[in-house]
């Protein structure tokens, strides 16, 4: 158990480190290129590389790939509250370990993809609790217990995140990930605004939880079971 428990942060931290790697790079790449990667390009990079990663990872940890999204499944009865911290320690590490790399690969980055509101605090604030909110929906749906995985899952999470960064980006960033936008905030310096990314999404996923609840069929959040099509 000792073991599996190793494998599972490991894979975490694997997984986010791609996530942020790939995402964040995207908007590096876009930055130092003059605009080649382009705002759809970005938005399919981190919709594909959680796409990817839940195929590779989600029958051994899961991939939750997002503090918020473990605390969603914790609150769904479908995560045991020990393994929170240690998950959500590992998303960071990972996260951080790829800002820290981008950092050494494009040293001019100013803001290494960090998320920063383009307008007002509140609007980026509700728009990272709504986007988050549906995220968790998503993931609810499809998911197994607390593991994201099965023929369509990959799909759906990778879909909805590409589609959420496709129409919010440009306003909010279109985080819903507290350690996406951790990392790069804090290896580039640029804390203004991180509060949005560091609350919003998670208390997005608790009301996603309650959605869930709303809509689907009783007990749907306690199933150890579901199985995906």
């Amino acid at each position: 158990m000792r073991t599996k428990g190793m494998r599972n942060l490991a894979a975490e931290a694997f997984g986010t480190f791609a996530l942020v790697f790939a995402g964040t790079g995207a908007i590096v790449v876009n930055d130092v290129s003059g605009g080649t990667v382009s705002h759809v390009g970005i938005a399919f990079s981190f919709g594909l590389i959680v796409l990817a990663m839940v195929y590779a990872l989600g029958d051994v940890s899961g991939c939750h790939l997002n503090p918020a999204v473990t605390v969603g499944f914790y609150l769904a009865r479908r995560f045991e509250g020990r393994n929170v911290p240690p998950y959500v320690l590992s998303q960071c590490v990972g996260a951080v370990l790829a800002s820290l790399t981008l950092r050494l690969m494009f040293p001019a980055s100013a803001t290494l993809g960090a998320t920063l509101p383009a307008g007002d605090v509140l609007q980026s604030f509700v728009l990272e609790l709504l986007l988050t909110l549906i995220l968790m929906f998503v993931i609810l749906s499809v998911s197994t217990g607390s593991k994201e995985k099965g023929v369509l899952a990959g799909v759906a999470v990778g879909s909805v995140i590409a589609l959420e960064a496709l129409f919010a980006g440009p306003v909010s960033g279109a985080s819903m990930n507290p350690a996406r936008s951790l990392a790069p905030a804090v290896v580039s310096l640029r804390l203004d605004a991180l509060w949005i990314y560091l609350t919003a999404p998670v208390l997005g996923a608790c009301v996603g939880v309650f959605a869930c609840r709303c809509v689907q069929e009783p007990g749907c959040c306690c199933r150890e079971n579901k199985q995906v099509a």
